[in-house]
């Protein structure tokens, strides 16, 4: 069971993402017409973050990874449809177990289920140098990412208005 919760007024998410970079390129997740993301998806109770990271590349790249290290801790406000989310997300460094185990052309096809739907993804290779000119959600991971620092960072993403809290 996902720790995904809703009632009449809001949503609450607890996320995990995983910052894939090899040969000077980041993988990302793009849902058709929308932007880019940081490839994951939502921890299950009783699951550690770890784990609930590699059974999502498991289950939508069908590969395996290694975890290197917590990267970023971000407490994300955004609309859900008509619903403001409180999302928690923990985004690690990571990389293939098999560094050849995923195609190198620039889209890989693949799929998630969100809210009993299908949602069809592509799975993109970017340049790292390309990061500063693409949408990747939340926006405040970008700079992380490009610092590639090894501590952890903690953000804060306001994507409801200045009001919201």
């Amino acid at each position: 069971m996902d720790i995904l919760f809703s009632d009449k007024e809001y949503i609450f998410s607890h996320r995990v993402g995983g910052i894939l970079i090899q040969n000077g390129k980041i993988l990302l997740q793009k849902p058709k017409n929308d932007d880019y993301a940081i490839i994951g998806g939502h921890v299950n109770l009783f699951e550690t973050t770890e784990n609930a990271l590699r059974r999502e590349f498991k289950e939508e790249l069908h590969t395996e990874i290694e975890i290197d290290n917590l990267m970023a801790i971000g407490e994300v406000f955004f609309p859900w449809g008509k619903k403001p989310c409180h999302q928690i997300s923990l985004y690690y460094k990571i990389h293939l177990s098999d560094e050849n185990a995923l195609s190198k052309n620039e889209i890989i096809s693949g799929f998630d289920c969100l809210d009993n739907k299908k949602i069809t993804l592509d799975f993109c290779w970017i340049p790292i140098k390309e990061l500063k000119n693409i949408t990747v959600y939340p926006k405040e991971i970008t700079p992380i990412i490009l610092k590639n620092s090894t501590g952890t960072e903690h953000f804060v993403s306001n994507q409801l208005g200045q009001n919201s809290f």
